[in-house]
């Protein structure tokens, strides 16, 4: 028969855990990991609303990505060109991260496998009579780890020869040059540290669901339960 057991702390790990993956996700998908110089706008660039030029603007660099403004076009100061600037993996402007797209991947890919299991464990507490967070903790741990990898490679990219179009000729391995950090950074670093503590609060809703309240109700033959 299947008990259907939603506690506070389970579905508080459940939900952290599908808004870890989305959030990592979101920031390896994303060009906003640099903030380029600014880059003047040229006198033949026009706001289509003022008639005036526009502001100097700032290119963004992700891991794969760029967004730009194509010089020469008549578009509104909000109007950018955003894509991969590399077609294939090995396009990729860095070895270093080439690593860094490899490591964010695997963990991403786990994090995402443990969020949609997560759904499943109102209903399913055990595979193989172990315990399915102490499980999905352990893979949130190893998931972690990788990020951690994956965000200690990225600044080791900082020197390459794309990079250096954003960030200015001073860019270097760890050093910004002309460049700031942008949201997709902050994020997967925010994302990281939730992965771990999604990884250690695990072992509490193990514990709210295999409860001794959690059983009395099994044995009075609900299959419903519910508490704080």
């Amino acid at each position: 028969m299947c008990h259907v057991i939603v506690t506070c702390r389970s579905m508080l790990w459940t939900l952290l855990s599908i808004v870890v993956a989305f959030a990592e996700l979101i920031a390896f998908m994303s060009a906003d990991w640099l903030i380029g110089k600014a880059k003047p706008s040229s006198s033949e660039d026009t706001d289509n609303r003022t008639g005036g030029s526009l502001e100097p603007y700032h290119p963004t660099l992700g891991i794969y990505g760029r967004c730009i403004r194509i010089p020469y076009m008549q578009v509104s100061r909000q109007d950018t060109l955003c894509g991969p600037y590399a077609e294939n993996f090995n396009e990729i402007a860095s070895g270093f991260w080439q690593a860094t797209a490899i490591f964010l991947a695997v963990g991403i890919l786990i994090l995402c496998a443990v969020a949609f299991v997560s759904v499943f464990t109102m209903c399913i507490q055990s595979i193989m009579k172990k315990s399915i967070f102490n499980v999905c903790g352990l893979l949130q741990g190893i998931a972690g780890l990788f990020l951690i990898l994956g965000l200690i490679l990225y600044p080791a990219g900082w020197g390459c020869q794309k990079a250096k179009v954003y960030c200015g000729p001073y860019a270097s391995a760890y050093k910004l040059g002309d460049c700031s950090l942008g949201w997709a950074f902050y994020t997967a670093i925010g994302g990281t540290v939730l992965t771990f503590i999604c990884a250690v609060f695990s072992a509490q809703a193990e514990i709210a669901t295999s409860s001794d309240k959690v059983q009395e109700e099994i044995e009075e033959g609900k299959s419903l339960i519910c508490l704080l």
